[in-house]
């Protein structure tokens, strides 16, 4: 699950997965493509809106993606298409290339849609994300259940 700093929508994508699938058998982790936010816990308004649905991302750290990233997961989630041309940029093969999607893509195939950053926002945007993200998420818990 990536987006720009790690502490918004990716942690709540990466807490909502791990809600829906045995953590055990499928590795989850969240990253951003920018620097900033490495080593911060998620931004407290994602905090909130997850503990609302009994998801705790309270332990999670900002990272930065990394090309070892396309070794260590057989699918990247990217939250925008921006975030997605980032993480293109440092694909060395098809390969690569080919585990990098939109994750709204999951609910409205093809449509290239964007999951809204909601750091500017106001607690519903995070309310919003949350709900787009779960919505997904259910899609890809279905393929790995």
């Amino acid at each position: 699950m990536v987006c720009l700093g790690n502490i918004c929508r990716s942690p709540l994508a990466e807490g909502i997965l791990k809600s829906k699938v045995d953590p055990s058998k499928v590795l989850i982790e969240s990253a951003g493509t920018g620097h900033w936010h490495v080593g911060e816990q998620p931004d407290k308004r994602s905090i909130a809106v997850g503990k609302k649905y009994n998801i705790d991302i309270t332990q999670q750290r900002g990272r930065q993606f990394d090309k070892s990233d396309f070794d260590n997961f057989d699918e990247i989630f990217v939250m925008d298409n921006s975030n997605k041309e980032d993480v293109l940029a440092l694909a060395t093969s098809n390969a690569d290339r080919e585990k990098v999607k939109l994750i709204l893509n999951e609910i409205f195939p093809g449509e290239n849609v964007d999951v809204p950053d909601p750091y500017f926002g106001g607690d519903s945007g995070f309310e919003n994300v949350y709900k787009m993200l779960d919505e997904a998420c259910d899609q890809i818990a279905a393929r790995l259940n």
